[in-house]
Parts: C-alpha cells; structure tokens; sequence
C-alpha cells in the first residue's frame, strides 16, 4: 500500500497493516507455506472430484488384481470416461478431463483396448498414451512428468488432463534399479508421485499385481496401503469384482462388477482379425441366492452391493441413501434411489424388516 492509500488512516489501523506485513514476511522466512485454521477456505471442505466418490484431483489411487483380472482392460473403461465426461458404472462424472496413460507394458494392447471401448462416430477423447519407461525412483522423472502434462495441456485445449495412469507400478520402480519388496523404494517412489500432484494437481491411479496370497492386496511392500487414498482389488472368474479395500472418504466394500468381451477391430496384413478383450458395457448377473439368475444394471448392482456388504445387520434405509449418495447415486434425482429399491425389491433381492433392510436370502 502507497503512502497516499494510508490517507484517512488511524495508527491503529496503520499498526495493524504493518504487523499483517511482518507475518507475512515472517512467513518468507519460515520456508513452507502454510495457513492457520482461521484461514481455512472451502477447498478444505470440499474435494475436486473428478469422479465422485472414487477418483479426486491431488490423491491416489490403486488398482489391483492378479494376472488375468482385467485391471488393465478396468482402467482403460475407467480412462475413456473420465476423458469423455461420463459417469461410470454407477459413479457420477463431476468434470471432463484429460489423461495421460504411461504404459510401461503392453503398449499396443492399451492403444487396441482405448480404439475399442470408444463409440467411431465420436471424436477422440483428450486421452495421451506414453510408451516410454518411467524410473520413479529418479527425481528427474517428476520433471519430465510435469512437462508431458504441460505439454498434452496445451494440446487438449479447452481441456486439462485430471489423471494420469502409471501401468504398472512396479516397472516403474525396477526401471530405476528399485525392489517393489522395500518400503524405503516404494516411499521414494510415492515422495515423487507427491511432487507430481502439488506441481500439476492431476489424479494418479497406479495398476498394480496382487502375491501370492490375494488376501495380502497389492504385491510387494505394505507400505502402499499408506500412500493411497483408495485401494481397489480385482478378483473374480467370468464376472469380476472390485472391491474398496482401503479408503479416506467413502466406505469399504464391493464397487463394482463386471464382465468382458470380445472385439474385432479390423484385420492384419494376413487377413486375420485383430481382436482385443475390453470390459463390457451389458449389465452383470448376479445369484439371487437361488438357482436363478438375475440381470442387474450398473447402478442396479450398486445399490446391491452396498446392502450386501452390510452383511447380517442390514441398514436402515437412511443409512442405505447416504452410502449410495457417496457413491454417487440419487445426486441428480432423488427419485432414482426409490426406483433402485423397487427393482431389487421386484427382483426379490431386498427385504424390509423392522425398519431396517437386509438382502433376501429366502
């Protein structure tokens, strides 16, 4: 403030102006920002969703399963909605973004898997697929990422990429001579994922293998489960499920299940079809605790899920709306919660006792 904008000015209020000046100096000196309480604004209320309930701007998350799972051919599906802006399975869009895809294995079945599950009619989505290898453990590859996002950015304009996928995570530890085993590696790794974010304030999801013993989770180093702000794991035969096993902000428990299928994208120079397994769009089955089958959608098998991870207690239909409303359901209409239940209840899935609700095992 000039000499001539303290005119009118009492000296208490020209003391206050010039201690205000002194904290912020002060502040300089310290070498980290940071904000008191009483500075707090809504961005410490509310989070930058991308998708809501699952993947938010500056967080993790991990995504894994055993060989076979489908992860990769999941986050493919997962990709081509975030960057077409369309809710996915169940989970509402809250932004169109862009992404960055690091395929450090199997670039050409990523590229197959995107061409696929996304409608020819359509103009291409903000989607950038990296094939390079990246070194996480390499303090200069935080810069290089920084710079693949500026660059894609000015590229996708009026968009802006809002994740990035690292494919997989433990080659971009043994690219930098690191063991997935050792949680000194694996915490230098997630120190540069860290950097990555503060600098770009993009989602990083990392796809990564299950041991031996499935139960265990992510393969290598438990200190993972530290760093991520939602863990999924894949299992399943013909129709898989992934499920919320570790998380800040929503509950744990069964997210979705699906099924794939096959696509013929063409022919090779020999006349042969090119083919590619991606993750279907039909609506699953699932057992109605009898021999029957039942199909259930998206949103269908959502709203089941819940219920069924409440197991024996069951939940009282209040509890019921709010965890399907953190998983995005019933935002845009109310209506939609009270026709989910009427489909489960038609469907003889759900039953109401008591004032409370419990899957239908009769």
């Amino acid at each position: 403030m000039s000499i001539v904008d303290h005119a009118g000015l009492d000296n208490v209020a020209l003391d206050n102006i010039a201690m205000r000046h002194d904290q912020r100096q002060e502040r300089n000196r310290a070498g980290f920002r940071y904000e008191l309480m009483s500075e707090f604004g809504v961005h410490a209320l509310r989070k930058n969703w991308i998708l809501k309930g699952i993947l938010a701007r500056g967080e993790t998350t991990a995504w894994v399963g055993k060989p076979g799972s489908l992860k990769s051919a999941l986050m493919a599906d997962l990709c081509l909605a975030v960057a077409g802006g369309k809710d996915w399975r169940g989970n509402r869009s809250k932004a169109a973004c862009g992404v960055v895809y690091f395929a450090l294995e199997r670039v050409d079945l990523v590229r197959r898997r995107l061409r696929a599950g996304w409608p020819p009619t359509e103009s291409d989505p903000p989607i950038a697929v990296v094939p390079e290898t990246m070194n996480l453990m390499d303090l200069r590859t935080v810069e290089r990422v920084i710079a693949i996002i500026n660059d894609v950015n000015e590229r996708i304009r009026p968009h802006k990429v809002g994740l990035i996928v690292i494919d997989t995570f433990a080659k971009a530890i043994a690219a930098g001579g690191g063991d997935e085993n050792s949680a000194k590696d694996q915490g230098v790794c997630f120190a540069n994922l860290a950097r990555i974010k503060s600098a770009t304030s993009v989602h990083v999801a990392i796809v990564g293998h299950t041991g031996k013993d499935e139960a265990r989770g992510m393969r290598g180093s438990n200190a993972s489960y530290g760093d991520v702000d939602v863990m999924v794991e894949i299992s399943g035969d013909q129709v898989k499920t992934a499920t919320v096993t570790k998380a800040n902000d929503r509950p744990e428990g069964p997210l979705l299940s699906f099924g794939s299928k096959i696509i013929e994208l063409g022919v090779d120079e020999d006349g042969d079809p090119v083919t590619v397994n991606i993750v279907s769009q039909e609506a699953v089955e699932t057992g109605s605790g009898g021999s029957e089958t039942v199909r259930l959608t998206a949103n269908q098998q959502t709203f089941y899920r819940i219920l069924y991870d409440a197991g024996d207690r069951g939940l009282a239909l209040e509890e019921w709306n709010e965890q399907a409303r953190q998983a995005g359901l019933g935002e845009r209409r109310r209506a939609d919660l009270l026709d989910l239940r009427k489909a489960l209840l038609d469907k003889r899935l759900v039953r109401e006792s008591g004032g409370r609700w419990y899957i239908d095992h009769t």
